[in-house]
């Protein structure tokens, strides 16, 4: 019984946001798909309670590469970029940034964590040319089945199945399978296994 009623609030959310999908379609014609997608992103952050955490979910799952239906994407999370994949039993806590990732199954994001699109976002080997100006790389993250992140994380690089990482951490370099990481930058606690 749960599980339709559930499915049938998500249909009806589904309905009352296809405005904003089809205004998002109309706008990535004119000011292209990544400032289309950011301001969309922006806009469904900011609704409050259940009826966000439905929205949020709605829109992901018409916007992003992949996202599935039983995510939770907590409020005032911005996704920069629709190339990221959410996976089942994912849950993203408030206030997130979230650049390029594939995130996998059962993965628990703390608040206030940011995932970049690398650690290379930015150039800055032009002297002669201000930061701002200068081509960086974007690249895909990933991030494994059954990883914690703790709130206030910064994420550059992959992270294994089965990690913890504590909270505050800053991770600089892909972490292997299973270990629990914490500090800036991250350093090995301890093996799970």
């Amino acid at each position: 019984m749960k599980k339709s009623i559930k499915y049938i609030f998500s249909l009806i959310i589904r309905i009352l946001i296809l405005p904003f999908f089809l205004s998002y379609k109309i706008k990535s014609q004119f000011i292209g798909e990544d400032r289309a997608f950011a301001f969309l992103s922006q806009e469904f952050s900011h609704i409050p309670g259940l009826l966000g955490e439905y929205a949020r979910k709605e829109i992901y799952r018409l916007t992003l590469k992949e996202c599935s239906a039983d995510c939770t994407v907590g409020f005032g999370t911005i996704f920069s970029h629709s190339d990221c994949s959410i996976r089942e039993g994912v849950y993203i806590g408030a206030n997130c940034m979230i650049g390029k990732v594939d995130i996998g199954r059962n993965v628990l994001i703390g608040s206030n964590v940011d995932i970049l699109s690398g650690k290379h976002q930015h150039s800055t080997d032009a002297i002669d040319l201000p930061i701002r100006y200068q081509m960086g790389e974007f690249r895909k993250l990933k991030i494994s089945d059954d990883t914690w992140i703790g709130n206030h994380s910064v994420i550059m690089d992959d992270i294994g199945k089965g990690c913890i990482i504590g909270a505050g951490s800053v991770v600089t370099q892909p972490i292997d399978d299973y270990l629990v990481v914490a500090g800036n930058p991250a350093k090995i606690i301890r093996k799970r296994v």
